[in-house]
């Protein structure tokens, strides 16, 4: 029987994550660094690009044995890790943000968990996010800050407040 396969973030070097990615898919890992379409200026014009979603992360489907062949992977700086170990992702918050990815105008920015005060619990009532609870961590009238316990991240999603009801 096989071990089973979970997703893990990888820490890189700065913007190595596409590199990073591509190099482990052709080592036949299954990674995924997920992008997303950003406008940016220069001096003489306007360009989309595709931008990694969280800066310096890259995230892989392994098993444990496969770790070793991650790691020495050039650009790889190290798994991330929560309560000493290894962070496994939940296979359920991965394909919410493929999801959400997926839909027209997505729009996610991504900011450090440190210095946000506000704990209210929430749960999404439409879209993609539909039936997902999340603490709010700062919050307006278009913009909720949700939560990512297994990366330490929060994820800022912008959707009308009508989608929302606290709990």
């Amino acid at each position: 029987m096989e071990p089973e396969k979970k997703w893990f973030a990888l820490y890189t070097k700065p913007r190595w994550e596409k590199k990073i990615d591509s190099v482990l898919l052709r080592k036949g890992i299954e990674s995924w660094c997920p992008l997303q379409k950003v406008e940016r200026q220069w001096s003489d014009r306007k360009k989309i690009i595709e931008d990694p979603l969280f800066k310096s992360y890259v995230f892989v489907r392994i098993t444990p044995d496969e770790r070793t062949k991650v790691l020495m992977t050039d650009g790889v700086l190290n798994f991330v890790h929560y309560l000493g170990k290894p962070a496994v992702i939940k296979d359920e918050e991965v394909e919410t943000i493929k999801k959400y990815l997926a839909e027209k105008d997505a729009s996610i920015a991504i900011l450090s968990e440190e210095g946000f005060q506000n704990e209210m619990k929430i749960k999404v009532n439409h879209g993609v996010f539909m039936g997902n609870e999340g603490t709010v961590i700062r919050g307006g009238k278009k913009k909720v800050y949700v939560k990512l316990e297994s990366l330490g991240q929060v994820m800022v999603v912008e959707f009308p407040a009508e989608y929302l009801s606290v709990l």
